[in-house]
């Protein structure tokens, strides 16, 4: 579970994103760091029980630092009004599919999948999908999927991609760019004791998608 107190911090580094208000409150930051880094590490003791490639790892592997690039940004905010993690194979920088945690009041939500891959594993995936189509189609027609996620998104082409038909009965996944889903929580959840076994049970339903999509770029 969060605490209250991590809440009420991003809440207010909302209202106050510039560095004099962050420096008055770095004490509260390092409090609610602490707090996120304890809720990821309580998820990856769950999260090793479902899939074995977290044995190794640390919160320090997954979380993403709060401080924003904003070299080429026309937000020049200092800094991120979330909290967040990624877990891949080797940690939050893994370019293969993984699971993600957005801690935002008033927009969390646990999600996963791979966002915009590098063109060869696009193309690998692309391929998986035409080739075991009917195996891709049970994975995201299964009700607990549509029920979890309603289905899959992604940035689409407007035409076939290269090598594939409009005829081709997968058009509508082989035109996508990214393989994303994502489950919205209420911010009363985050404070609730079973919070972590909840986003636990969004990142097992979404699995087969996962493994399927690493499957294709092993």
């Amino acid at each position: 579970m969060v605490q209250p107190a991590t809440i009420t911090f991003l809440k207010q580094l909302a209202k106050n994103n510039n560095k004099p208000w962050f420096d008055e409150h770095r004490k509260e930051y390092e409090t609610a760091k602490t707090d996120f880094e304890n809720v990821v590490s309580s998820l990856l003791d769950k999260m090793r029980i479902i899939d074995p490639a977290f044995a190794d790892q640390k919160a320090k592997d997954c979380i993403f630092r709060i401080y924003r690039d904003v070299r080429f940004s026309k937000d020049k905010t200092p800094y991120k009004a979330h909290f967040s993690a990624a877990f891949s194979r080797s940690g939050k920088k893994d370019m293969a599919a993984g699971y993600y945690l957005h801690l935002e009041p008033g927009k969390v939500f646990v999600g996963g999948g791979i966002w915009m891959p590098e063109n060869e594993h696009l193309k690998k995936i692309r391929q998986e999908i035409d080739y075991n189509f009917d195996d891709f189609k049970k994975i995201v027609n299964a009700a607990a999927f549509k029920k979890m996620f309603g289905k899959v998104e992604g940035e689409q082409l407007k035409k076939a991609p290269q090598s594939y038909t409009d005829d081709n009965p997968a058009l509508e996944y082989l035109k996508m760019k990214s393989y994303i889903v994502s489950h919205k929580l209420e911010d009363k959840q985050l404070t609730d004791k079973g919070f972590t076994a909840q986003c636990v049970k969004v990142f097992s339903t979404m699995k087969p998608l996962v493994d399927f999509i690493n499957n294709a770029l092993v």
